[in-house]
Parts: C-alpha cells; sequence; structure tokens
C-alpha cells in the first residue's frame, strides 16, 4: 500500500494510451472506406456533408429516439441529390440509409465516450 518512493497524482493516475482506441477505430474505418466503390465513396460524402450541417444539440442525430419521418427525408435529400446509372433508384435508397444510419451511429458513440471524460 504504501511506495518507498513519491507518486506525483498525474503519474499514479495517468493512462496515457487512454484514447488510443478511438484514433485506431478511426484509421480502421479510415481504411475500410478505401474499399468503397467509387457510388458509394460519393454517397459517403453527401451523408458525411448532411451530418455535418445537422451536428449540433438538439438535431435528430442526438435524438434519444430519432423521428423516421426525418431520417427518410434525409436519406431522400441525399439519394436525390446523386445520379448514377449504375444503380436502381430502391438499391440507392437502401445504400444511402445504411450510410446514413452508420454515419449517425458512429457520431453517436463519439460523442457520448467525449461527454463522461
Amino acid at each position: 500500500m504504501y511506495h518507498d518512493k513519491y507518486f506525483p497524482f498525474y503519474m499514479a493516475y495517468s493512462t496515457p494510451l487512454f484514447y488510443e482506441g478511438e484514433s485506431r477505430q478511426e484509421k480502421e474505418f479510415q481504411l475500410i472506406k478505401s474499399y468503397y466503390p467509387e457510388t458509394a465513396l460519393q454517397i459517403q460524402e453527401k451523408v458525411e456533408q448532411a451530418c455535418d450541417h445537422m451536428d449540433y444539440p438538439g438535431s435528430p442525430i442526438y435524438d434519444e429516439y430519432p423521428d423516421h419521418f426525418t431520417l427518410n427525408r434525409m436519406c431522400r435529400r441525399i439519394s436525390g441529390e446523386m445520379e448514377t446509372a449504375e444503380l436502381s433508384a430502391a438499391s440507392l435508397d437502401e445504400l444511402t440509409q445504411v450510410l446514413l444510419f452508420q454515419e449517425i451511429h458512429r457520431r453517436r458513440c463519439r460523442s457520448c465516450r467525449r461527454k463522461y471524460f
């Protein structure tokens, strides 16, 4: 229990690699994004732009139970901006919805980690 040497508070209870997991997770996400096809990359950019504009407290991104109508409207607006001959309209809507929900989840988890520490 007692130590021979004096340890300052910042050394005794420090966790120098505490945020390393977050940076590792961000690097892994960037690696996964590099495997996306060109259409998915374009949709991902539009989704990130839409989430950046909605990135404030009180937005549907941070609601405990987000409104389905608002999220579906965001998906339709993003997929309406995309003009691709590669995907059908239903496939484009589904891909946009998956990428939007994944981005919302990623941002919500990131803000929850930072809120407590």
